[in-house]
């Protein structure tokens, strides 16, 4: 039995924990001892964690589970909820409740809308690369680049100033923290929440062109739930393709060649974009709580177990992509597990691949010499949160 989840990537920075993968082949579906002394369940192999994902037998909600508190258990990450429930924040419901709040932002979420705001994401990346181009390197490429683009985006589509920028960022980062103090988590959530709740009352009253404003017209929503989806568009809009555009700049600059075939040929950057959420997969770890006994590849998952999906380990099981350690832009790695699967799948999952492609496209065409600034061993890992990704990206170029 696994005592703990190690959380590690100790081949390279963007392998999964090989504690985990050594289970993958023998027991994709592995009982684990978590820190607190109960019993849950690690689910490892492609087809197990697709299907678990799927399986509304194994519930999202974290009030049917042994752990109910609000913060990480020492040695184990969280999901980025706090419970108990909180309205608005469907991530961590079922359907019905799930499908009447995701309803309401489908339509907003949709490729032929998403594809509409691309030339309006293209301006934004290249001024950002504009506004990069006039640093002296060495640079933080975090700050300076991969941060910048999805909040920009992310605050010009929900209609939140992008003036706050200081003020939302360190609070949601902080709120991502594994190991941060419970009186702290609690603090920076209302923090967060109170400043949204106050910014979705006034486009109540007066509505605005903008996704919260469309919500906030909608009488069946109450301000606490407009309050709660707004938290998760906001955080989950900026923190996970921030940390794809970084940590995938680290992964091309640590494979020079992948870079090379990628700048000499840009048609490659859709496929590519794949790639590297397969192979990087930032949001690594999911939780479900079995709703239900449930028979599940040859083991028995006993009612209110805490079960957790490793979705690197998926995105890396060699039974479903040949070589899956191997970073490849010319593969074909759509059906990754990067945006989860489900009814939770990611649902700007459109939006994050615009941003990415229009990204890593002009940083590789406005800086084909970019590389490290320090000795890769030195990038700071964000092994300390709950969306992988690195602190910073010292860049330079000639």
């Amino acid at each position: 039995m696994l005592h703990g989840l190690p959380m590690e990537r100790d081949v390279t920075p963007f392998d999964p924990p090989s504690r985990i993968t050594s289970l993958r082949s023998t027991r994709p579906v592995s009982p684990m001892l978590f820190p607190d002394g109960h019993e849950g369940w690690l689910v490892t192999g492609y087809d197990a964690v697709r299907q678990a994902l799927a399986d509304l037998r194994f519930s999202s909600r974290q009030d049917l589970g042994v752990l109910h508190v609000p913060y990480p258990t020492p040695g184990m990450p969280e999901q980025t909820e706090p419970s108990p429930q909180e309205p608005g924040l469907f991530i961590s419901m079922d359907p019905p409740d799930h499908t009447r709040l995701r309803r309401k932002l489908t339509g907003a979420f949709t490729v032929k809308r998403m594809k509409a705001l691309e030339e309006g994401i293209v301006e934004i990346t290249e001024r950002q690369l504009d506004a990069l181009a006039e640093l002296t390197p060495p640079v933080d490429l975090v700050r300076e680049f991969a941060l910048p683009v999805p909040s920009l985006v992310i605050c010009e589509i929900l209609g939140v100033p992008y003036a706050d920028r200081e003020s939302f960022q360190h609070n949601s980062s902080r709120f991502m923290e594994r190991d941060i103090d419970l009186q702290d988590k609690i603090a920076v959530y209302v923090a967060l929440s109170t400043y949204l709740s106050e910014l979705v009352t006034a486009k109540r009253a007066e509505p605005g062109d903008d996704l919260l404003s469309d919500l906030a017209r909608d009488e069946d929503l109450s301000i606490q739930e407009l309050t709660g989806m707004a938290f998760l568009l906001l955080l989950a809009g900026h923190e996970t393709t921030a940390n794809m555009l970084a940590l995938g700049t680290f992964a091309l600059l640590e494979h020079p060649e992948q870079k090379e075939a990628l700048r000499s040929a840009p048609e490659l950057i859709p496929d590519a974009v794949e790639e590297l959420l397969r192979y990087l997969t930032v949001a690594d770890v999911f939780f479900r709580y079995a709703a239900e006994d449930v028979e599940f590849f040859g083991e028995t998952i006993r009612k209110g177990s805490t079960v957790v999906l490793s979705l690197l380990a998926g995105d890396h099981d060699p039974a479903r992509y040949e070589n899956p350690d191997t970073l490849d832009v010319h593969r074909n790695a759509r059906g990754h597990l990067a945006f989860g699967h489900g009814v939770h799948q990611c649902l700007g999952q459109q939006l994050a691949r615009i941003e990415m492609r229009a990204g890593f496209e002009g940083l590789l065409r406005r800086f084909p010499s970019l590389e490290l600034a320090v000795e890769p061993s030195e990038v700071k890992l964000r092994t300390d949160m709950n969306i992988y990704g690195v602190h910073a990206l010292p860049v330079t170029w000639a």
